[in-house]
């Protein structure tokens, strides 16, 4: 037989591993992003971490994770939401109604958690799960507070305008009019 025509086979070269044991491995280290230390909440891929203050690491790591479960963005990092429930630790070190909300609420979604999974909210590791998690405590005053503020809190940041392709505000640069409003060519 000629070499030109002649197949060699590649052999394998990497460990394979099926697909429950990639499912298990993505599931836990989807969990891992978000570790506590000391008083913080330290994110392992993305390198940041919050100081935790007023709430404890557990809790304030529960908050980033319902509003990335309420507000839910595949282009925004967690630290966009860590930023935007930065300052319920803040208030909740001087204002004790806003402490208790945030302590009772999270000890429901956890007591929810743990009687489903096993494990607190936080450390669900499907979003779907933890979706149907937040539909069952959607009338408390945590849910219902969280939703109405991070409207402002997520979106108002400046560094996320432009991953939804929000250019700001228009009028110190002579309004929409002037740039794009009227660029449809299609019609």
């Amino acid at each position: 037989m000629n070499d030109k025509h002649t197949h060699v086979a590649p052999q394998a070269t990497k460990a394979s591993i099926d697909r429950r044991q990639f499912l298990s491995g993505s599931a836990a280290s989807a969990v891992a992003l978000m570790t506590i230390t000391g008083t913080a909440v330290i994110h392992t891929t993305e390198a940041w971490g919050l100081e935790a203050k007023g709430l404890t690491p557990e809790q304030m790591r529960t908050l980033i994770k319902m509003a990335r479960d309420i507000f839910p963005h595949d282009q925004l990092a967690d630290k966009f939401y860590a930023l935007a429930c930065k300052p319920y630790g803040e208030k909740a070190a001087t204002d004790p109604k806003l402490k208790a909300i945030i302590d009772s609420g999270v000890l429901r979604l956890d007591d929810a958690a743990k009687s489903a999974h096993r494990v607190a909210y936080a450390q669900v590791g499907w979003e779907a799960e933890r979706v149907a998690l937040l539909k069952k405590v959607s009338d408390g005053a945590l849910f219902k507070k969280l939703r109405g503020d991070l409207v402002v809190s997520l979106y108002n940041q400046k560094e996320v305008w432009p991953l939804f392709g929000y250019e700001g505000e228009s009028a110190s640069k002579g309004g929409y009019i002037a740039r794009g409003f009227n660029d449809i060519n299609w019609l």
